[in-house]
């Protein structure tokens, strides 16, 4: 099973957990990346996100696929927030199982990383004196 959704709605990191829940998983590895009230020093008011949606949706099922058949998962989730999201709220939420916890926290890593290196999912952080559109790439 395969959940992959961006939408400007709050996230629900409980709900996508019980999305992979499976009695045959010995590993069960959930990423929630939330906005942080600083960066660099300087206080964050917001992020802003934006997404060329349909491409997007398209290279996270890419992210899962490869993810699924590389790590032999039972299941991922894949859930981005687009619009302004505020300081302590979920950004992003990857959730995977497998047989082992290894294969879940590889699989989960893999996913974050690949997904901020190839989805089109740009962010924008708000400060008080402006705001700067970060490079999703390191």
């Amino acid at each position: 099973m395969r959940s992959i959704y961006i939408t400007s709605d709050k996230l629900d990191s409980q709900a996508c957990t019980e999305a992979v829940t499976y009695d045959g998983a010995g590993g069960i590895v959930v990423f929630v990346g939330t906005v942080r009230n600083a960066t660099k020093g300087k206080a964050v008011l917001h992020l802003d996100f934006e997404a060329y949606e349909k491409m997007a949706l398209k290279e996270m099922q890419k992210i899962a696929d490869r993810a699924m058949e590389r790590w032999g998962l039972y299941s991922m989730v894949i859930h981005h927030r687009t619009g302004l999201v505020p300081i302590g709220e979920e950004a992003v939420v990857i959730a995977c199982s497998s047989a082992h916890r290894k294969e879940a926290f590889q699989a989960c890593e893999f996913a974050i990383d690949t997904l901020k290196e190839t989805v089109p999912i740009w962010k924008k952080e708000v400060f008080e004196d402006g705001e700067v559109w970060v490079s999703a790439h390191p």
